[in-house]
């Protein structure tokens, strides 16, 4: 009992903590269809922006900057590059996003160095929110949560309670009906993304005064988001955060695992041979808990290729 309970509370934090991250890249991907290679960066980016400013101007001011900066900075990506190649399709896109990902990593290294950085929460801020089976949980790892829930519902409100949202759903949809209507379309994308930045920015910023701040931290995210956005379906908000979930789960239960097939198969009576065999059938599943997520992004795509909450074609 102590392990599920502590495998499912440890996977539903890191599942919203994912979910933080690749809310940003569910609008730019689902709504603009833009392949951000570089969203992971805008998070790790975040991260130092808020370290650089709690150091100046407090923690909290400092979160709530980051995401502004980070934010500056996608409406210059969107407007300056992005939209100067966004004519020759998908693959110029993912080159562009894919180089500004490595720069954005060098400068970070040029100005902060290789190894991670002091990047802490204000000393208030760490105690205890209860004790589980003698072990205290962290007050600042159910703070990522509930930031994750309000981001969820914020959005959520604001794509289908919103005249903002209206529009940018509708430029999804029918681009050439909306800037039929008045609507300056090119403002729309830029808004999108620059958004979508600032939804990553937020999430390096809260996550990174718990999590190692380093030059590196954006690589642990940067293909994780993308299999997110893809169980979860194109665009779909609710998806997003339902495979979030998935995922968080599936890498909580797996690492604390050590179950493999030849102890599958000895429940009927076939373990011996298991074990004679050898190779995969004796690898436990604890070693293998980085995969989990492509394994669950498979299957969802050989079940139901739009993913999970996305729209059948």
């Amino acid at each position: 009992m102590e392990f599920l309970i502590v495998s499912v509370l440890n996977g539903v934090v890191h599942g919203l903590l994912l979910f933080m991250v690749s809310a940003g890249l569910t609008l730019i991907f689902g709504m603009m269809g833009v392949l951000n290679f570089a969203h992971a960066w805008f998070y790790m980016l975040g991260a130092y922006v808020g370290f650089t400013l709690t150091r100046t101007v407090g923690f909290w001011a400092g979160l709530i900057a980051a995401p502004l900066i980070v934010g500056g900075c996608g409406v210059l990506v969107e407007r300056y590059m992005l939209r100067r190649v966004h004519k020759y399709g998908h693959t110029h896109e993912l080159l562009l996003t894919f180089g500004l990902a490595f720069i954005i990593e060098e400068l970070i290294k040029l100005c902060y160095g290789d190894f991670p950085v002091n990047y802490a929460m204000p000393a208030y801020m760490k105690f205890a929110a209860f004790t589980l089976y003698g072990t205290n949980y962290p007050f600042y790892r159910l703070f990522m949560g509930i930031v994750a829930l309000a981001i969820f519902a914020g959005l959520y409100v604001l794509l289908t309670h919103t005249r903002v949202g209206i529009i940018v759903r509708a430029a999804t949809l029918k681009p050439v009906m909306v800037e039929a209507l008045g609507h300056n379309l090119p403002v729309v994308f830029m808004g999108v993304f620059a958004g979508g930045a600032a939804l990553a920015g937020l999430a390096g910023a809260v996550a990174g005064a718990f999590f190692p701040t380093g030059p590196n931290m954006a690589v642990d995210f940067g293909t994780l988001v993308f299999v997110v956005v893809v169980v979860g379906g194109l665009g779909s908000l609710e998806g997003a955060l339902v495979a979030s979930l998935m995922i968080g789960l599936f890498i909580s239960f797996s690492v604390g695992l050590s179950w493999s097939l030849s102890d599958l198969l000895a429940l009927v009576g076939l373990g011996g041979w298991a074990r004679e065999v050898g190779g995969l059938l004796t690898l436990q599943l604890s070693t293998v808990a980085a995969s989990m997520p492509f394994l669950l992004m498979l299957l969802v795509l050989l079940i139901r290729p739009a993913g999970l909450f996305g729209d059948r074609q």
